[in-house]
């Protein structure tokens, strides 16, 4: 299946669609999670809202063209109340996938990702530049 592009909700800011871009893929659901994209200055931080879920229940990978892929899914459990039952569920998430273009500058051997308080945070660290020598040189002309 290719995903097809739709004019839907921007995800992240428009600066970071060239780098970032999520417009062109298709959710699993009509919620998806709320993700945020900092930069510092020897990473990339991207953090994914995700109440309730676990570090089992995300899959977070490099597809065949170095694009960053997460797919988060909860294995459905049988809720069984008592004593009453949802009117509204919001936070629900069953599943999820967001696949995002890196920038050329992302070391994508080194990126981890981790779960903590309810945010999957994924560290994508940038290359480090290598500082050139600004030398005066001439050169012979023959």
């Amino acid at each position: 299946m290719v995903p097809a592009r739709r004019n839907t909700q921007t995800w992240l800011p428009d600066i970071f669609n060239d780098f970032f871009d999520t417009n062109w893929m298709g959710h699993s659901n009509a919620t998806a999670p709320a993700i945020n994209v900092l930069e510092h200055e020897k990473s990339y931080e991207l953090q994914l809202a995700a109440p309730g879920m676990t570090k089992e229940d995300f899959k977070v990978t490099l597809d065949t063209e170095g694009d960053l892929v997460i797919n988060m899914e909860k294995k459905a459990e049988e809720e069984q109340k008592k004593h009453g039952h949802y009117l509204r569920r919001e936070f629900s998430y069953s599943k999820f996938q967001q696949t995002m273009l890196l920038p050329e500058d992302a070391d994508r051997e080194k990126i981890a990702a981790k779960v903590e308080n309810g945010v999957l945070t994924v560290d994508i660290p940038k290359i480090a530049k290598v500082k050139t020598e600004d030398t005066n040189r001439q050169i012979q002309v023959q």
